[in-house]
């Protein structure tokens, strides 16, 4: 029977160490805080324990959020960086074309006014790469790689350890009362006696930790998510007012470019003076709408008048004569009642 006995502690006694070893494996090889189910002291502490797992998490989850918005920012300023260098010689090319081109030229007067807005386009790009990394990317590096989220998480790992350590400690009373009941020998019971003071003086320590530990991590995760979400709204606000500018930049360069098209198009046509022998049939026509001339070769009327039409343009403008002016007005202002032969008009202005 005694050798049975002794057979049974040494059996104990090898897996009381493969269990110790593989808790130490454990405490070293493990990254972070170690996730476990087991109530080492009391409900309390598991409680703690399930909280602090779960802020360790938050923290970890929030600082690989805050690395992502990083890297994308570091990318966006990048791709900032080349558009400006890219914008920028453009901008100098179609200023180049412009002045080279100088005339009566729609397309080079159109490339200067657009190599002008361009440099006003570069430099709100500068301006938004600039916001970028002053208002979101340096507040977010330095609090990635700051003092209170890295205590924080030293504290935690701290306390894991340590509970890992009373988790061994536990089973280590747990054989040594085994002991004691199969042999309570003096020696037995004043190594029982030991343990269960070590583990009384641990459970206190992990008392004071994990109080600190929480809450440093309830600190900083509270300070990650306010960061971060600040720093989001940053980007958008950032972002909006660039696009909105850039969009007002587009908008003027269009309306002008567009608007002297419009005018180099529908300018009243110069037609050289035919022979006054040369006979042409005219035509009446009755204004529907009123039209006010915008220069001096455009002929004004009032809704009602009688104008003699003289020539029809195909870019939609007619020439003729009202109340003793003649002029160049827009076809589709009056309505056609009769004609009448040119030699009728001989004794006219024009």
């Amino acid at each position: 029977m005694d050798a049975f006995r002794k057979q049974a502690s040494k059996l104990r006694d090898q897996v009381a160490k493969q269990q110790h070893f593989s808790a130490v494996i454990k405490q070293f090889s493990g990254s972070g805080y170690e996730s476990s189910d087991v109530v080492v002291i009391d409900e309390v502490e598991m409680q703690r324990h399930q909280h602090m797992e779960k802020l360790y998490r938050a923290t970890r989850a929030g600082r690989d959020f805050q690395k992502e918005i990083v890297k994308a920012g570091e990318t966006f300023t990048a791709i900032g960086y080349k558009h400006i260098e890219t914008g920028t010689k453009l901008s100098e090319e179609c200023c180049r074309y412009g002045a080279e081109n100088n005339s009566d030229n729609i397309l080079a007067k159109a490339a200067s006014v657009y190599g002008d807005a361009r440099k006003h386009v570069e430099k709100e790009t500068e301006e938004l790469n600039r916001l970028l990394s002053s208002q979101v990317l340096d507040p977010l590096r330095q609090m990635i790689n700051g003092p209170p989220l890295e205590d924080a998480r030293h504290l935690a790992q701290r306390y894991s350890r340590m509970r890992q350590e009373a988790e061994t400690h536990k089973e280590e009373i747990s054989r040594r009362q085994a002991r004691v009941r199969e042999s309570p020998t003096a020696e037995n019971v004043a190594k029982l006696h030991a343990a269960e003071a070590k583990m009384q003086e641990l459970k206190a320590n992990m008392a004071v930790l994990g109080k600190e530990a929480s809450a440093a991590l309830a600190a900083v995760d509270a300070q990650q998510q306010r960061l971060t979400f600040q720093r989001l709204v940053s980007m958008v606000e950032s972002e909006k007012t660039f696009h909105l500018r850039v969009a007002a930049i587009f908008g003027e360069i269009e309306n002008e470019i567009v608007s002297d098209r419009q005018k180099k198009e529908s300018a009243p046509p110069v037609v050289i003076s035919q022979n006054g022998s040369e006979k042409t049939m005219y035509f009446l026509a009755e204004a529907m709408h009123p039209y006010y001339g915008e220069s001096e070769k455009e002929l004004s009327f009032s809704k009602g008048d009688f104008i003699v039409v003289r020539k029809v343009s195909q870019t939609g403008w007619s020439e003729g004569e009202c109340n003793g002016k003649a002029g160049w007005f827009p076809s589709g202002y009056v309505e056609k009642r009769q004609r009448i032969p040119s030699s009728n008009l001989a004794g006219e202005v024009y």
